[in-house]
């Protein structure tokens, strides 16, 4: 900016020679000066807010240890052993009767089923003659791999696409007509025959054929498939499954039959034998289903033990009847699980071989039978969970008194400067510590509750004798828990009066919303606002004072320039001698 006298007053001193733009600067570093202790002790009093709120997450987790403790079901955990895991395992829940108890298992449960009539399906060349079969669409058990299979020696090429007569065709190729291959249509089987031993079978082949035709190798002359090789085709369509009776849905597609009141439908044109078996095992029926290859039948088996039946009926279509589940079925019934308890008489029943205890039983007690036989059963007091809930009460109690002592200690160096903690002096840091202690280690009157076991001291918590921290005495706890749990439960559980009880409420006073850390913390928040406020208020009176100085040197500036002016021209004009 240039005054009317030319000067350009934005640079300091031009006219007057004078640096008065580092004059204000100093100027307002002076006026500054209170900020720098406004701000220290503006970090104070944040790292003092951070350290009540260091303290309030040592009391949060403090106040959870003595909830775990305030539980009544902390002290009936059971534990049971058994004397035969192969005949029985055992679980408890909390508040099982105590004491030792005898099973006599006569029965085990089992589960009702239906086995389905053997041999349901057609012959693996249902008219005879091997030229009408085609290997990846006859009635084998499993699917038949394309590949190569050894006989004397020979390799025998096989493909999805060959009859069963293409293949008794190139055994012989293959073994120059020393072997020959025929179909047994009496026993459903495949035959060999030789004038010397047939050896089948190598570890180079890449069929399964041998196998899944149920030829071994026997090193004789005749050899036979072991059993009939007819059987349901599972991943057919219904109308084309092998079945001797064929599937019929009715002709509307619309099939139907129940199991146990939950109705199963199905498609004989889309649907195949292995949806079906689906179907059921993942419908409400209870039922499982399932293909026995090795006897060529179905079954049902109902998925719960006991001694319940199992109903089905075709509604629409012949499909039960078909599988031979309706029409010349087995029904197997099950049964229940028969046990006598402490040597009573008297037999008791279950549908399952898993005892839930109650009024008949032992409360509480769960037993899995295994199998027949005698177990005997311990349950006994598991106070392991009390100790660990003690232990962590004071390993979170000496958390928050460490810190506190720590926070609150004044320290020396070399020179006996003596440096105040953070918290030192702090009343409610000071509080805390000393009501917490008190909380904690004053004795509880609870009606029925023994002096012996009125205060913490005789749970083996103790003071270490030189600060606020505290120790666990692990085998004294133990000896009190084997021989006093309902007076140690009184003493921690009381509704009212109870350990636990008061030092939650306490805790919850000081952790609460107006609560004691709270309030505290609110304060220094206040404090630290207020230390802006004069701040902020300071810097407008510098902004202001700076402003008002700019302006007297920029006035100073110039007159200073008018007044060189003016000698200037007095100067010349004597030099000149105009004067």
């Amino acid at each position: 900016m240039a005054s009317s006298s030319g000067v350009d007053l934005s640079v300091s001193g031009l006219a007057s020679g004078v640096d008065w733009k580092s004059i204000v600067s100093q100027l307002a570093a002076a006026e500054r000066s209170p900020e720098t202790q406004w701000k220290a002790s503006q970090s104070t009093i944040y790292q003092k807010n951070n350290a009540f709120g260091t303290i309030k997450s040592y009391l949060n987790n403090l106040q959870a240890d003595i909830k775990k403790l305030k539980d009544p079901t902390l002290f009936t955990n059971r534990n049971a052993t058994t004397s035969d895991a192969t005949v029985a395992t055992v679980s408890t829940d909390s508040g099982a009767t105590t004491g030792t108890f005898t099973f006599s298992i006569s029965q085990l449960a089992t589960a009702a089923k239906i086995s389905g009539t053997a041999g349901i399906s057609q012959k693996l060349v249902p008219d005879g003659i091997p030229a009408d079969a085609t290997i990846g669409t006859a009635g084998f058990s499993t699917p038949i791999t394309a590949g190569t299979f050894t006989v004397n020696g020979a390799q025998v090429t096989i493909s999805a696409s060959d009859s069963l007569q293409q293949v008794f065709d190139n055994i012989a190729a293959a073994t120059n007509n020393t072997v020959t291959a025929s179909y047994d249509s009496t026993k459903d089987g495949i035959k060999l025959a030789s004038a010397s031993a047939i050896s089948l079978g190598s570890a180079a082949d890449t069929s399964n054929f041998l196998q899944v035709a149920q030829l071994y190798n026997n090193n004789s002359g005749s050899i036979a498939s072991t059993g009939a090789l007819g059987h349901a085709k599972l991943t057919a369509t219904l109308a084309n499954a092998g079945l001797t009776t064929a599937v019929s849905d009715g002709g509307s597609g619309n099939g139907a039959f129940t199991l146990n009141g939950v109705t199963i439908n199905y498609n004989s044109s889309t649907d195949s034998l292995q949806d079906v078996l689906d179907r059921i095992n993942g419908s409400t029926a209870g039922v499982d289903a399932n293909y026995d290859s090795l006897n060529n039948r179905f079954l049902l088996q109902n998925k719960t033990t006991g001694n319940v039946g199992i109903s089905l009926q075709d509604v629409t279509g012949n499909l039960l009847a078909a599988t031979g589940l309706a029409a010349g079925g087995t029904f197997t019934a099950g049964q229940n699980l028969l046990y006598t308890v402490n040597g009573n008489s008297q037999v008791l029943q279950s549908q399952s071989n898993t005892i839930n205890g109650d009024s008949s039983t032992i409360n509480g007690l769960s037993l899995t039978a295994l199998k027949t036989g005698d177990v005997s059963v311990t349950v006994g007091s598991d106070t392991s969970a009390v100790t660990s809930a003690l232990q962590s009460f004071v390993n979170d109690y000496n958390n928050v008194q460490s810190y506190i002592t720590t926070q609150s200690a004044s320290s020396t160096d070399a020179s006996n400067k003596v440096t105040a903690g953070l918290l030192t002096g702090d009343m409610n840091a000071a509080d805390i510590a000393t009501n917490l202690r008190s909380a904690g280690f004053s004795p509880v009157s609870i009606s029925g509750l023994s002096a012996t076991f009125s205060q913490l001291a005789n749970m083996g918590v103790t003071s270490n004798g030189h600060d606020n921290t505290v120790t666990l005495d692990t085998a004294a706890l133990g000896t009190v828990l084997a021989n006093n749990l309902t007076q140690v439960k009184s003493f921690f559980s009381d509704a009212t009066n109870g350990w636990a009880t008061k030092l939650d409420t306490y805790l919850t006073n000081t952790l609460g919303d107006s609560g004691t850390i709270a309030s505290h913390q609110a304060a220094l928040t206040t404090q630290s606002q207020a230390i802006d406020t004069q701040i902020a208020n300071l810097e407008k009176t510098i902004t202001a004072d700076s402003n008002f100085w700019t302006t007297e040197f920029q006035n100073m500036e110039t007159a200073q320039s008018k007044s060189n002016q003016v000698l200037t021209y007095l100067t010349q004009s004597v030099t000149n001698g105009t004067l």
